[in-house]
């Protein structure tokens, strides 16, 4: 009896000695699990009971939307309330093919007039329209403020805060860098460019009603002056902007960039590098986290449109553009058509939303996409395109094998936008839901006839759904 109770123990204890990892403790087990690749995270925990509760660790998959989403999106969702754990947040974040839409009732004194190519931004809790162009030609010079709550169902109430500063444009770039809009360029009603930079702040008294303050930033050099540009943050306190249409009317492929670093005065400096994307305008940038930038579509110097993407890598002492996929003229089914003035948004996991735009022949759309710059990347590693080496493919690799990961069609639900271009857009709730305004629309039919396009005012509220 001795004997064999000797045996058993002999046993179990040659298995600990073969299982190093099973003598670890709790807390370096999960100090491991959360640099492993997320397969290999859901193969550790079907070794063993012990595993598998170790591998449902919140502190492991928070880690794991940190590495994957980057630091931004999960400090946002940590300050924002959300229902669900961290494993169940990252599978339904992966698990959406549908957006729910609504249209929100605009309540006020007054509300924004119909308009395109204005700005739309989120910053300090308050929702900031400004400018864009409206019948008649005009260029608009107003700011309209609202507060953004945690339950839109009920709609916005705006509030007219500024009008004259900055002057009418359209075509603007406006981006949001910590409590701070900063606009660059557009066009006025002269049709001349602009190239002046300004800073947007929100304020608050002490009965809670906003206002933004504009002030004209002093650079020590500008880009030259363009509209119908791209911009966007880039980390870090800066800005990116490319292309546009200039001051002679030809489209621009350089690129610059603003640091608004504290302590340093703000200076634009031309990025030169030895690859760029074609010349464009009515493209668009979004920052995926740490130093990459996606940049999609637009028409090019021949009145072409685009559905390109290109990367905007800032790792390194030496920032290049890298073509992830080519441009398609009759692109197969799963990639979307070339488009020009349609909307680009961020959500988690460094991917961007693309909404709308048009074609060459000014037939807006109204289909909805997502482009996950990692589905194609064939580095066998755990990060993802926001921290990872470069996205390597095969030589013998097709480019719209490529595209096909990359991109996804979402169905849509709900009360749909009207087919449009030249909308503003942003993203709320950290990214889970976006915001679509005005833009260029289909004018109305009567008697089976067309009366060209109409300005639109109206706006609606787009929810990503699994």
């Amino acid at each position: 009896m001795e004997a064999v109770e000797g045996v058993e123990k002999l046993g179990k204890r040659n298995m600990m000695e073969k299982c190093y990892i099973g003598m670890l403790g709790a807390d370096q087990v999960i100090g491991i699990l959360q640099d492993l690749p997320v397969k290999s995270v859901v193969a550790f925990g079907m070794t063993c009971r012990k595993f598998r509760e170790l591998t449902e660790s919140d502190a492991v998959w928070a880690c794991i939307c940190r590495r994957e989403w980057g630091r931004w999106a999960v400090d946002a969702i940590a300050g924002h309330k959300v229902a669900w754990n961290w494993k169940q947040l990252y599978r339904q974040m992966h698990a959406i093919d549908s957006v729910f839409c609504r249209q929100l009732a605009q309540k006020g004194e007054a509300t924004p007039s119909p308009r395109a190519s204005h700005s739309l931004n989120v910053v300090s809790g308050a929702l900031v329209l400004f400018g864009g162009g409206c019948e008649g030609g005009r260029h608009l010079d107003d700011t309209w403020i609202a507060s953004v709550t945690d339950d839109l169902a009920d709609g916005v109430i705006w509030k007219q805060v500024n009008s004259g500063i900055p002057s009418g444009r359209f075509g603007q770039s406006c981006t949001v860098v910590g409590d701070l809009l900063v606009l660059f360029g557009g066009i006025n009603d002269n049709g001349i460019r602009q190239n002046d930079t300004w800073t947007g702040q929100v304020i608050y008294d002490e009965d809670s009603n906003g206002r933004i303050s504009w002030k004209l930033l002093e650079v020590a050099a500008a880009p030259a002056p363009r509209g119908a540009h791209a911009g966007c943050f880039a980390g870090d306190n800066r800005i990116v902007v490319y292309g546009g249409i200039g001051p002679n009317g030809l489209r621009l492929n350089d690129t610059w960039m603003l640091d608004l670093t504290e302590g340093q005065k703000p200076c634009w400096h031309e990025i030169e590098t030895l690859l760029s994307p074609p010349a464009r305008s009515g493209h668009t940038l979004t920052w995926i986290g740490g130093n990459r930038i996606i940049l999609f579509g637009g028409r090019g110097i021949h009145y072409e449109v685009l559905n390109d993407v290109w990367m905007f890598d800032m790792e390194g002492s030496y920032p290049k553009w890298v073509e992830v996929c080519a441009h398609e003229p009759n692109p197969p089914n799963g990639i979307p058509e070339p488009r020009s003035g349609h909307s680009s948004t961020p959500m988690f996991g460094g991917r961007v939303v693309i909404y709308g735009g048009e074609d060459t022949h000014r037939c807006r759309k109204d289909d909805v996409w997502i482009f996950d710059p990692t589905a194609g990347n064939f580095v066998d590693t755990a990060a993802s395109c926001t921290s990872s080496p470069d996205i390597r493919v095969p030589e013998n690799t097709p480019k719209t094998s490529v595209a096909h990961k990359m991109w996804k069609k979402l169905n849509q639900k709900g009360t749909l936008p009207k087919e449009r271009s030249f909308h503003a857009a942003c993203a709320i709730d950290c990214g889970c839901s976006i915001l679509i305004s005005g833009g260029m629309v289909d004018g109305e039919i009567q008697q089976d006839v067309a009366i060209g396009l109409r300005f639109d005012a109206e706006l609606y509220l787009l929810e990503l759904v699994p």
